[in-house]
């Protein structure tokens, strides 16, 4: 069973750690007990540091003088870290037998930023390779299962870090987002995350320093919560330039001090970006006409999604090739398929093409920046299904209709990633045979403030975070 500490919101825990009324060692150990009561149902945390975690508490009073006064100071709450982040002396495997026995050096930027304000690292979130799917399996580790049905996917490429949430492994977790990773495995699994605007958390050092497609966020039980991990993780550093500096009101205040939206609007396929399960898409309405109990009006529109397609697919194989080319040469038997073939497709650009894909995507930029001169936020589906078997390793068709690759049954969300605007994944409610579905959030770049003022409110309104953190249940294919 959930011990008291573990259903304890981040919140509580850190006014707690905070007052002086906690100790991190016994988060620690409440979170070591719950690991190992429930990893081996689900796999999500296949990697821990908890004597890590125990050896940094020593330097939390140290760290607290320069940076306790930040609204992000954690005060030592244990938190998970994806594999795609490296930590200090832990083995990171990026989900990659390549990288099998890589300990790294250096933490990334993601994981000193969390550690020097106040997280205490104590275990890394299983993905799959390269952070490449929406499905969380890969030859190190293996698959990792849905809490609410362990018969079925979590999603991904964060899926290890949004069943450790749910079961109540940590209280707060890192996930990453190129085409949906943070978005789908929230969806999936009925928590919280939130794909923030290029920059707003700051990450790597990475050779393409400049690309806006993959980010760092956070991820989270409850919105408040993800706010909290938000102003964590957020701020500037030099060695990403494209990183924000933090905005003047936290986004904890921002969600504190949250009114209704005036204007929302709803689309369940965005104008024909997918096709979207029946269940899904009427589940999602349902929770998105909640808005109008709070005044808000709620009217169907969206924006011209045209060419996010080309756009999104052509600038993703460039960076798989620009990054991972190295390793096709050298390790070729060692890459899953779906790496080989976006690093091949990406091989064959040319300039041209790339070209035409950023003239694609400023010209969405532009319309949905028009768009948000008329709505707060934008709603549609998280995913376009519910979670499925997790032996599949993608959706191949729904509807009639057949995707052409593994990443194209979740062009809902990455049609948003290409806009580079922020957007966030919570619960709204449960299939007939008890199967999680997700509604996404969209504000305008930088809004990452509105769009959890408005994310808490609908939260408050639906009811559905007090479910978590559960059980693991049992197996149970879908009719």
């Amino acid at each position: 069973m959930v011990g008291e500490l573990n259903r304890m919101s981040a919140r509580e825990a850190v006014r707690r750690l905070k007052a002086g009324d906690l100790k991190p060692e016994e988060l620690i150990d409440a979170s070591a007990a719950r690991i190992a009561d429930v990893e081996p149902k689900v796999n999500a945390l296949p990697t821990l540091c908890l004597d890590r975690a125990r050896a940094r508490v020593k330097d939390l009073s140290q760290r607290a003088k320069a940076t306790g006064a930040h609204p992000g100071w954690l005060a030592g709450l244990p938190v998970a870290i994806k594999d795609l982040n490296e930590v200090e002396g832990v083995r990171t495997t990026f989900g990659s037998p390549i990288y099998a026995d890589h300990v790294p050096k250096q933490s990334d930027l993601v994981t000193r930023t969390l550690e020097a304000r106040g997280a205490l690292v104590v275990g890394k979130s299983n993905t799959p390779e390269f952070g490449a799917g929406a499905n969380t399996f890969n030859e190190v580790f293996g698959k990792t299962l849905n809490p609410w049905n362990t018969a079925l996917t979590c999603g991904g490429s964060s899926g290890g870090a949004a069943v450790a949430l749910a079961t109540g492994e940590v209280w707060l977790a890192s996930g990453s987002d190129l085409g949906g990773s943070l978005r789908t495995p929230a969806a999936f699994c009925s928590v919280v995350g939130l794909r923030p605007t290029p920059g707003r958390v700051a990450h790597g050092p990475k050779p393409m320093a400049f690309d806006t497609m993959s980010v760092d966020g956070p991820m989270a039980r409850d919105v408040r919560d993800c706010a909290l991990m938000l102003d964590a993780m957020a701020g500037t550093d030099p060695f990403d330039p494209l990183s924000l500096e933090d905005p003047a009101c936290s986004f904890q205040s921002a969600v504190a001090a949250a009114k209704p939206p005036k204007r929302v609007a709803f689309s369940a396929d965005l104008g024909g970006v997918n096709p979207v399960d029946a269940e899904v898409r009427a589940i999602c309405e349902k929770a998105a006409r909640r808005f109008a109990d709070l005044g808000t009006a709620v009217e169907g529109a969206a924006p011209d999604f045209t060419g996010h397609y080309e756009a999104f697919h052509t600038m993703r194989a460039y960076g798989f090739a620009a990054n991972r080319k190295p390793l096709l040469d050298a390790h070729r038997d060692k890459l899953k398929p779906e790496v080989i073939w976006n690093i091949e497709k990406g091989l064959k650009l040319t300039a041209l093409e790339i070209g035409r894909a950023e003239h694609l995507r400023g010209a969405l930029v532009q319309r949905m920046a028009k768009f948000f001169e008329t709505y707060d936020v934008l709603l549609c589906p998280a995913a376009i299904v519910p979670p499925f078997d997790v032996n599949k390793r993608f959706l191949e068709s729904l509807n009639g209709f057949v995707f052409d690759n593994y990443i194209d049954w979740v062009g809902i969300t990455f049609a948003i990633t290409v806009t580079s605007c922020p957007a966030i994944s919570i619960p709204c409610g449960f299939t007939a045979d008890g199967r999680p579905v997700g509604l996404q959030i969209v504000a305008a770049p930088r809004r990452e403030a509105q769009l959890l003022a408005a994310a808490a409110l609908l939260e408050d309104a639906l009811g559905l975070a007090k479910l978590l953190p559960i059980d693991p249940k049992p197996a149970k294919l879908p009719a």
